[in-house]
């Protein structure tokens, strides 16, 4: 039952110090008895409540042992059982002040909330360290609203340390029970406000701060995990989409650029035929008719000049002579 590699010397100093009481064997046994106990009270606490069982039945008379005890009981959810063996650890003065809040929550899950707020209102609650006085806060809260209490338990948490600026140990677990409280109470808006702080803060993801902030204000968380796990099948069907889709487009696409070659080859100006030749008569050519008003002057026609060994033709004059006989019959001039 007892695995090998716990020896018992895990459990903490102070633990150790409370079983100094016991022969050395029978300590030795109870200790790694408890420290299976710590070990397992998240995970396995059923487990975890019978090996706190069996270090009770060894050393029933050692307070840190029932103390241990009730701690399991409660984990386990054996309310009556929790609140036995926590009462017993503090008449054994094992128990300190710090397991008040445990108690009344044993009560209340016991139904009795009369008695949880006894409790809460008892001298003990008094002299709590900071930690525990909050956690008492969370549980009165809770019992408030067992009653019907809905603005009463919102009022519980109220305290100085909800506005605190600066991120404490308890400040997811004090956010998340005031937005729990201002949900029950039916104010939305504050509660997801409240929601968000508390999923801001909680940085170990110890609530569910965040889905329930989702969920009021209407969105969708995706587990990216699981998304990484999936990415390599979401990868290998876009694959084969992919492969379909081409497959599918390659001869509409082919089709096409057929059809757009065949618009460009229509579109060129095919070459004409001889046939085709149209042939257009001359258009007639514009002639100037003259104008009667301008004077006419006479028309002249001019000889080329003729070398001196070429005689004039008949019918024809020469210059020299025309112009020699033109001087002599000019009168005025002497001889």
């Amino acid at each position: 039952m007892l695995p090998e590699d716990v020896t018992g010397e895990e459990l903490d100093a102070d633990a150790r110090r409370g079983l100094r009481s016991l022969p050395k064997d029978l300590a030795g046994r109870v200790a790694r008895h408890l420290v299976m106990a710590g070990r397992l009270a998240e995970d396995d606490p059923e487990l975890a409540y019978r090996h706190a069982r069996a270090a009770r039945r060894l050393a029933s008379r050692v307070g840190i042992v029932r103390e241990a005890a009730g701690i399991a009981a409660y984990h386990a959810g054996e309310w009556s059982e929790a609140l036995a063996e926590l009462r017993a650890a503090r008449r054994l003065g094992a128990g300190d002040d710090s397991y008040l809040p445990v108690m009344v929550d044993c009560e209340r899950g016991l139904g009795r909330p009369e008695r949880a707020l006894d409790l809460v209102k008892s001298p003990e609650a008094e002299r709590l360290d900071p930690m525990s006085r909050i956690e008492l806060r969370i549980v009165e809260s809770g019992v408030r609203r067992d009653l019907g209490q809905y603005d009463a338990a919102v009022v519980a948490l109220q305290i100085p340390e909800l506005r605190d600026r600066r991120l404490r140990p308890w400040s997811a677990r004090l956010f998340y029970a005031y937005a729990d409280a201002l949900a029950e109470a039916g104010r939305a808006e504050e509660a997801i406000e409240w929601f968000a702080r508390a999923a801001a803060a909680d940085r170990d993801g110890e609530t569910d701060a965040a889905e329930r902030y989702a969920e009021l204000d209407g969105l969708h968380i995706v587990d990216t995990e699981e998304e990484t796990d999936a990415e390599p099948e979401v990868e290998a069907a876009d694959a084969d989409a992919e492969t379909e889709v081409e497959a599918e487009v390659e001869p509409e696409v082919e089709v096409e650029a057929e059809v757009e070659v065949e618009a460009e080859v229509e579109a060129e100006p095919e070459p004409a035929a001889p046939t085709d030749i149209a042939f257009k008569a001359a258009s007639p050519e514009e002639t100037t008719t003259p104008d009667e008003n301008l004077p006419q002057a006479p028309m002249v026609f001019l000889e080329p000049e003729q070398p001196q060994a070429e005689r004039p033709v008949e019918g024809f004059t020469d210059d020299a002579s025309v112009d020699e006989s033109s001087e002599e019959d000019r009168p005025g001039r002497e001889e």
